[in-house]
C-alpha cells in the first residue's frame, strides 16, 4: 500500500518539503517537552482508548495491561516519515530478542476516514508482525490523539490532487505494563539504536 505520488518541479516540492518540516518540528517539540518537562507533565502522556482493531472488534487500552506498549500515531498514505519509522520499529523488533515478546507495537492511524481497520492491518502487519494497526471513529482518533499529546491535521493542497495528506508529530511512546509513560523513542533513531533505548527500560 503506497501513499500518494511524489510531485516534481521546484514549486511543486514546496508544500511537500514545508508538510515535511512541520511534522519534523512537531516532533522535535514534542521530544524537547518530554525531555525537559516537569514530572507531572510527563506522568499525565497516554490514558484510556477506544479504538478498532484490524477485524473491527473494540480494542482498549486496558486489554494491554502486563505488556509493554511502543505507540505510533501516523497514517498509511503517509509518503515517507510513518514508513522510515515503521521499518526502523520492525527492526527493533529483530534487534530485541527475547525482550520482543514483552512489547506490543500500536500503529494509530490519524486518518480514519482512509484507514479502516482492514487498511490498517494489512499496513502494519507488512512491517512486522510486532505491530498492531488499530483505527477508530474521527472522535475516537481525537481522544486517543489528545492523551498521547499527538498533533495532526488534514492538509488539501494541488500537489494531493483529489486526495489529501495530514501532518502529524512523529514520535515512539514506550508505555508501561501498568498504562503508564515510561520515555520517548525518538525516531530518527536506527532500528539498532530505538532497540537498545527500548531494551534499557524493559525487565
Amino acid at each position: 500500500m503506497t501513499g500518494p505520488t511524489p510531485q516534481t518541479g521546484g514549486s511543486r516540492l514546496f508544500l511537500p518539503a514545508l508538510a515535511f518540516v512541520v511534522v519534523l518540528l512537531a516532533g522535535v517539540g514534542a521530544w524537547f517537552a518530554f525531555s525537559h518537562g516537569d514530572g507531572g507533565a510527563i506522568g499525565s502522556i497516554g490514558g484510556p482508548f477506544t479504538l478498532l482493531d484490524g477485524d473491527g472488534h473494540t480494542v482498549t487500552d486496558r486489554d494491554f495491561r502486563g505488556r509493554y506498549l511502543l505507540v505510533y500515531f501516523g497514517y498509511t498514505f503517509c509518503p515517507d516519515v510513518c514508513p522510515t519509522t515503521l521499518n526502523q520499529v520492525a527492526t527493533a523488533f529483530d534487534k530485541l530478542g527475547p525482550k520482543a515478546d514483552k512489547v506490543q507495537a500500536l500503529f494509530i492511524t490519524v486518518d480514519p476516514q482512509r484507514d479502516t481497520p482492514a487498511v490498517v492491518r494489512d499496513y502494519a502487519a507488512a512491517f512486522s508482525p510486532h505491530i498492531l494497526g488499530l483505527t477508530g471513529t474521527p472522535e475516537q482518533i481525537e481522544t486517543a490523539a489528545r492523551e498521547y499529546r499527538v498533533y495532526y491535521a488534514p492538509q488539501r493542497s494541488a500537489t494531493a490532487g483529489a486526495g489529501y495528506t495530514v501532518d502529524h508529530s512523529s514520535i515512539l511512546y514506550l508505555m508501561g505494563p501498568d498504562g503508564r509513560f515510561i520515555a520517548p523513542v525518538r525516531t530518527d533513531q536506527s532500528g539498532d539504536e530505538m532497540a537498545a533505548e527500548i531494551a534499557k527500560h524493559v525487565s
